[in-house]
């Protein structure tokens, strides 16, 4: 095979900021097999600053749009199923390339496996071990259908092998630390953004709230804006970019002047906020890992984490959305914390995702 033709499936935020170093190696990989790829946007992200501003930023190509917008998670996976179900059939691609957990990862899978397309999962093998998030299912199911398993760390690996998945496991490390590396702003660069948002380093908690167990269950909402009245009310500022989603759910909400709600911003921009915060308040994976990798401490605002590395010396605290654990584990006197351990890879995990796509092509042919 002088080719390998890969069709990038994607649809959120997340997945844009992977795809970027990613996207990069497999240009830059000098072959044979020379490595082509065609990037699908399903459209669930089609928010133009949770999606268009991110294609500018990371310098993606433009993808192919597919529109499919809002709606229930069976709403979302279908449409996209239907959708790609049509383009895969009609382009043939060698490989379909899928990342992470979301609706747009199972319906690119499931697409791909029922027309015989071999599919690739980036980020197999992690587990929360709770069905109850969608997130959960969506990565299972995907790692069941996928041909080639690119793990980000060890513990990836023996999840799988528990599972009786073996064949076509490599660990590559998380490209997720690729992006940051490559996207981190300058001192300046930061200072910039610190003075746009009227924050200073050390002076604020940085917030981010979108999964659905959270922001569509009220009393798990109530709980955590609580625990951001109780953290701005001790003097420590909560500078909250809100995701899409959740500005819905703060509607009639009374916050105190305190709690800084923004629209959300770029990757870059978040990164210098992560970086200049006192702590992180999240529920979301990669803010976890970009917390963990730039040395500010970290309360997660689930009951468990599919990124349980992050958790080691105390830089990752589960805390729920109990108010009294958020602002117990926010206000705590936090370590001094030294550089994270390799746990997820060196950033070079692109480069290895993109040898092991060459390795398969050579041996499949």
């Amino acid at each position: 095979m002088s080719e390998l033709n890969v069709m990038t499936v994607f649809g959120a935020r997340p997945e844009f900021i992977k795809a970027a170093p990613l996207s990069r190696a497999l240009a830059a990989w000098p072959g044979p097999p020379r490595l082509s790829e065609t990037l699908v946007h399903t459209g669930q992200h089609y928010d133009l600053e949770m999606a268009g501003s991110f294609f500018e930023e990371l310098h993606l190509a433009e993808p192919i749009h597919l529109g499919i917008g809002s709606g229930s998670h069976g709403e979302q996976t279908g449409r996209a199923l239907e959708l790609l179900d049509g383009l895969i059939a009609a382009r043939r691609p060698d490989l379909v390339l899928v990342y992470g957990d979301t609706n747009s990862t199972l319906a690119g899978a499931l697409a791909a496996a029922k027309l015989r397309v071999p599919v690739a999962h980036v980020e197999a093998g992690l587990r929360s071990w709770n069905l109850e998030m969608p997130e959960e299912i969506n990565r299972r199911l995907t790692d069941h259908l996928a041909t080639l398993l690119l793990c980000p760390c060890p513990r990836a690996v023996a999840s799988l092998a528990a599972e009786g998945i073996r064949e076509g496991v490599t660990v590559t490390g998380d490209v997720n630390l690729d992006a940051l590396l490559l996207c981190l702003p300058s001192e300046s660069e930061q200072e910039a953004t610190l003075n746009r948002f009227g924050v200073r380093s050390g002076g604020y908690a940085l917030a981010t709230v979108h999964r659905a167990e959270n922001t569509d269950v009220p009393s798990r909402l109530d709980g955590i804006l609580e625990a951001f009245r109780r953290i701005v009310t001790a003097g420590l500022p909560v500078l909250f970019p809100v995701h899409p989603r959740t500005l819905g759910r703060l509607k009639g909400q009374d916050l105190p002047p305190g709690v800084m709600t923004v629209k959300p911003v770029g990757f870059r921009d978040l990164l210098g906020l992560a970086q200049n915060a006192r702590v992180g308040l999240t529920d979301s994976g990669g803010v976890q890992k970009e917390l963990f990798w730039l040395g500010t401490p970290c309360v997660t605002l689930r009951n468990e984490t599919e990124w349980v590395e992050t958790l080691e010396d105390g830089r990752n605290v589960l805390a729920g959305t109990d108010p009294d654990a958020i602002a117990r584990a926010t206000l705590a006197e936090h370590l001094q914390y030294g550089p994270p351990p390799p746990v997820y890879g060196e950033g070079h995990a692109a480069e290895a995702i993109a040898r092991a796509l060459a390795q398969w092509a050579t041996e499949a042919t």
